[in-house]
């Protein structure tokens, strides 16, 4: 056996020998590069939903008319960012439905003698920063309205850990996110105070125009894939791939399919898509764009009768890394059957946020779970409604005459029944009868909405976006 100073000296002599043959030897080729790079596609896949919100009030007045809108959200591929939000998209409106005898005698009879008609928008285009046009085709669902975010009283009450770097790095990824819907939401302008209420005074009448306010959320699905070129990675840039997230990590993805308490039973499948990639606090890719998040319904309530509401609880327990990532793992020579490992992992995910249309009046719970809630005023706008039908009959016998209710009494019944109309037509005919069969009608219809009916059901629809937490599986119990 050798000893160290042997060892030096072998090294030594070995060292001159080389050295001495390098005049004779050939000049050698560089070594090869111990990290082969490799191409991936930046491909927007087909069935990618781009959410899109009106920046300017559309006033429908025909079929072909343009509308413009922004991006909401940005749209990745793999781990880029390739159209970010904010970016502009234009269309037109498709189709104007017409009104079904139903509708039309629906509206007649609550005093709306035009309609809402059904508006058809597509969107075929965006327009990036640099001027760059991409032409698309998609499927358009319908406007959902005012969009508001949901976040789970769980993501209120998490308590920071000081001096944390882990912590801090993903508060400032988080910040992040918050500055770049700040800027584009500032580019979808808001309508002003004044705005509001000549809104509300024509919502009243019986005659008005039909228009499509700013900020109306569109979901647009590409029928067909939109290429953005390729990028390389070397396994060093992707050796983190497929790793288990930090804890308490959030990972922001989207809908398959739609979920609803009304249908839903414990054990529903439920799939969701990555749409934006997920990285370590060593800022290295750990989940690219489109993993998809495989869970279940744990809890689903239908809604009932006597305005019970619906209730509807989801967790997610495995992750699949994306197919492009492991097409990747595989031809950078790594071993396919650790790529298909690394692929699946446990875990536990509740939801933590979720963009809803403002009028489902829906909350997130501790747990993540989602209900519908009622609204605070239906006491006081039934409460409302019956004293103003009783104000509307009550009559005084004073001086041998029997006096009616005032003018301003019989116009807010009126009103209660059937809006500006009813007001109107209470306040022309000065008859008590009049007043109080449209007051009683407003206020049988608010008692029957706001107590009896059916309660609401907790919809997801397809592609609603999502936030979920992330957290290791539990340990199996011995």
């Amino acid at each position: 056996m050798l000893s160290g100073s042997s060892l030096r000296f072998v090294f030594l002599m070995a060292s001159s020998a080389l050295a001495m043959g390098q005049d004779q030897a050939p000049p050698s080729t560089p070594p090869a590069d111990s990290t082969p790079a490799q191409t991936i596609a930046l491909t927007v896949t087909r069935n990618t939903p781009l959410q899109v919100a009106l920046d300017k009030e559309v006033r429908v007045r025909k079929v072909g008319q343009p509308v413009h809108g922004r991006l909401v959200l940005p749209v990745y591929a793999f781990n880029r960012m390739v159209v970010p939000a904010g970016a502009e998209v234009n269309g037109h409106i498709a189709q104007i439905a017409g009104l079904s005898g139903k509708k039309r005698t629906m509206g007649i009879l609550n005093a709306d003698f035009t309609p809402a008609r059904k508006i058809d928008v597509e969107f075929d285009e965006l327009v990036l920063a640099d001027g760059r046009r991409i032409p698309f085709d998609a499927v358009v669902t319908p406007g959902s309205g005012q969009v508001m975010r949901l976040v789970s009283t769980r993501d209120e009450k998490k308590k920071k850990t000081v001096g944390d770097a882990t912590s801090e790095k993903m508060d400032e990824a988080k910040e992040e996110a918050r500055r770049q819907w700040r800027e584009a939401m500032k580019q979808i302008k808001e309508p002003g105070k004044m705005h509001r209420l000549k809104e509300f005074a024509v919502t009243q009448s019986p005659y008005r125009r039909q228009y499509v306010q700013p900020g109306t959320r569109f979901v647009a699905e590409l029928e067909g894939p939109l290429d953005f070129g390729e990028t390389t990675r070397t396994s060093e840039q992707l050796v983190a791939v497929g790793n288990e997230p930090v804890p308490d990590s959030t990972l922001k993805a989207r809908l398959v399919a739609e979920v609803s308490s009304a249908t839903a039973t414990r054990g529903t499948p439920v799939t969701a898509v990555l749409t934006e990639p997920l990285y370590s606090p060593t800022h290295q890719l750990i989940l690219p764009a489109n993993s998809r998040l495989i869970g279940q319904v744990v809890k689903a309530k239908s809604a009932r009768k006597l305005h019970h509401n619906g209730e509807l609880r989801v967790i997610f327990e495995r992750i699949e890394t994306s197919d492009e990532a492991v097409q990747a793992l595989a031809q950078l020579q790594m071993q396919a059957q650790q790529a298909q490992a690394e692929r699946s992992q446990a875990m536990v995910g509740n939801l933590e946020g979720v963009e809803v249309d403002r009028r489902a009046n829906m909350q997130l719970d501790e747990e993540g779970a989602a209900r519908t809630t009622d609204s605070k005023t239906r006491y006081l706008s039934s409460g409302l409604a019956v004293m103003l039908a009783a104000a509307a009959s009550h009559t005084e016998v004073e001086h041998g005459t029997t006096e009616m209710a005032g003018p301003g009494v019989r116009t807010a019944a009126g009103g209660s029944g059937f809006r500006l109309t009813g007001a109107l037509l209470s306040l022309m005919a000065k008859s008590t009868p009049v007043s109080m069969a449209i007051g009683a009608y407003g206020a049988s219809m608010s008692i029957y909405a706001n107590f009896l009916s059916r309660g609401h059901d907790v919809i997801l629809p397809k592609d609603t976006p999502l936030e979920i937490g992330f957290g290791p599986p539990h340990a199996k119990a011995p």
